[in-house]
């Protein structure tokens, strides 16, 4: 039985380089919080929790003083550095830089914006980590809609400024940027940013070829994930016999009957040390 693990599957950039963060923080002996899971993977926080990283909420972050607090890679609103500031926190930024200038860009546009006339549109998911920092560049007037169909809640008598979350799809992307194109009104104008992280948007041609090259997919990735779930859907699209799971504990071996390939791939949140323990357990059961 051939098992291969994706080598384009596994953390992107911003994700690496929060994680990074935190290991050399907690290296040299400093009591850290994570504001939020560090990362959509519940795995890889047991292990950054078991060397010392403590997650809080924004509720338990209110009530910090003088503390040494993580900001992960998906970004915080304005609000956030404020509190921070009144509470003597030492802020770690760990930002994507992706993000961190689409954040600006945003703010920008809002404070150009007339809001009697013009609505910044934001393509995300409702309540994810990116989303509400971006939201949040806007004092909370941005719209979000989630997916093409959400699109006709738009006035398409005022300018329209669209955007996107990073890690969203980008076929999604452009049937909203065509639909709006289609309906706004002759007197609005319209502009728009694919503003889509090219490290993210391009796993999707490359997880269909490794999808379609298996007799089975083991998904590997966090039910938190967004990003996972939007990859996961592609590999199901082209590879029926696609199955999500957590870790190795999951995986069921009555899917791998009858079967000589098995490809291994995850998510920009998932670790590749999961998926490698995934592998392992295959080989295990098989000898």
């Amino acid at each position: 039985m051939n098992i291969e693990i994706d080598n384009g599957s596994g953390f992107c950039f911003g994700v690496t380089r929060a994680i990074n963060k935190a290991e050399e923080e907690l290296s040299k002996g400093s009591k850290l919080y994570c504001l939020g899971d560090i990362v959509h993977n519940g795995k890889e926080c047991d292990r950054l929790r078991k060397l010392g990283l403590i997650t809080i909420n924004h509720d338990e972050f209110a009530t910090l003083k003088s503390a040494k607090v993580l900001l992960r890679a998906h970004g915080e609103p304005p609000t956030t550095y404020t509190q921070a500031q009144t509470n003597a926190i030492e802020v770690i930024d760990a930002t994507c830089p992706v993000v961190l200038h689409l954040q600006e860009r945003i703010k920008k546009e809002y404070s150009e914006v007339d809001s009697s006339n013009k609505q910044i549109v934001i393509f995300g998911k409702k309540g994810h980590a990116e989303v509400m920092g971006l939201v949040g560049q806007t004092n909370g007037k941005a719209i979000v809609i989630e997916s093409p169909e959400e699109v006709d809640k738009l006035d398409f008598n005022k300018d329209i400024c669209l955007y996107s979350q990073t890690t969203k799809s980008l076929d999604d992307f452009r049937k909203i940027v065509e639909y709006i194109k289609q309906h706004i009104s002759p007197s609005a104008t319209f502009r728009y940013y694919d503003t889509i992280c090219r490290q993210v948007a391009n796993r999707m041609p490359h997880i269909r070829d490794f999808a379609s090259r298996h007799d089975v997919i083991l998904f590997v990735c966090g039910k938190k994930s967004s990003n996972g779930r939007v990859l996961y859907e592609e590999c199901k699209s082209v590879n029926p016999n696609s199955y999500l799971i957590d870790s190795a504990t999951e995986i069921d071996f009555t899917w791998l009957e009858n079967c000589h390939s098995i490809g291994i791939c995850g998510a920009t949140s998932t670790p590749k040390w999961l998926m490698e323990e995934c592998a392992k357990r295959i080989q295990k059961e098989g000898e």
